[in-house]
């Protein structure tokens, strides 16, 4: 295995304390056939399939795409957290219809962008070295679906997944707009973070857990109640050509197939 790590530039931050922190360089294996991100031997960030970049690798990515039954073409897509691009390669590549605005924190996930063959920024996205709990905070974005996957060395930060956070997340979207988190699910705070999410959107919430256990998606709703009968696979893949849908009809089958199921377990 190949580790590197190539120096590229970094956009201008915006303004915030976090400029002077230390941030933990993350470094990349290259099996010939993939290149995956690592902060750590024991933890995995992200994954690219070489011969297939936009491709999405991880079962979670897959997962946070469910966001599409709900909106199957968001005008305004925010997301926290870079990593290795899958889900902004993805989108880039699929939704022609949406823009997106990507907050990273760490400089050296962002100067591993073209190693994963991040897009440059253009018309329709635009990366931001930036606090994305912050931002939020001094920002009034109005996004359509806000995607949070941000974790680093020690695992998530505190300032992504605090009440406030969550709060400042609804406060980010357009009405009836969707949060998407990525959560361990079998970390020991695992519930009372979903009891935040809950709460900062009124219970109007959902957890998804990825098929093989180790991470759960929760989606939020702004306004708009979340019920499995008002979504429509056939809507939510009909705008996507046919390597997008071939890629996410089976996640989002299973996806709209877990929430019925809970919704029959609640009534």
């Amino acid at each position: 295995m190949r580790h590197s790590l190539r120096p590229e530039t970094v956009p201008p931050a915006l303004p915030g304390a976090f400029q002077s922190l230390q941030f933990t360089a993350p470094f990349v294996q290259d099996t010939g056939g993939s290149k995956s991100l690592h902060f750590t031997h024991g933890e995995l960030q992200s994954m690219m399939l070489t011969n297939d970049p936009a491709r999405l690798a991880l079962d979670y990515t897959r997962t946070m795409m469910g966001f599409l039954l709900f909106n199957p073409a968001p005008s305004h897509i925010g997301m926290i957290g870079l990593g290795g691009g899958s889900l902004v390669k993805f989108c880039h590549r699929h939704l022609a219809a949406s823009r997106m605005t990507v907050l990273e924190i760490n400089p050296h996930v962002i100067a591993l962008r073209k190693e994963f063959q991040v897009p440059d920024d253009d018309a329709r996205l635009t990366v931001i070295a930036a606090d994305g709990a912050l931002f939020l905070q001094t920002e009034t974005p109005a996004f359509d679906v806000l995607l949070v996957d941000g974790f680093d060395h020690d695992g998530q930060p505190a300032a992504l997944c605090s009440q406030r956070f969550y709060d400042d997340c609804c406060a980010a979207l357009a009405p009836g707009g969707l949060l998407v988190v990525n959560l361990h699910y079998q970390h020991p705070d695992y519930p009372l973070l979903v009891e935040r999410i809950a709460r900062s959107f009124g219970g109007n919430a959902v957890e998804i857990v990825v098929e093989e256990k180790t991470n759960a998606i929760v989606m939020a709703s702004k306004g708009r109640p979340i019920s499995p009968h008002a979504l429509s696979l056939q809507r939510s893949l009909g705008a996507l050509g046919d390597e997008a849908r071939r890629q996410l009809k089976p996640e989002l089958a299973r996806i709209l197939w877990e929430m019925k199921n809970l919704d029959e377990d609640e009534a």
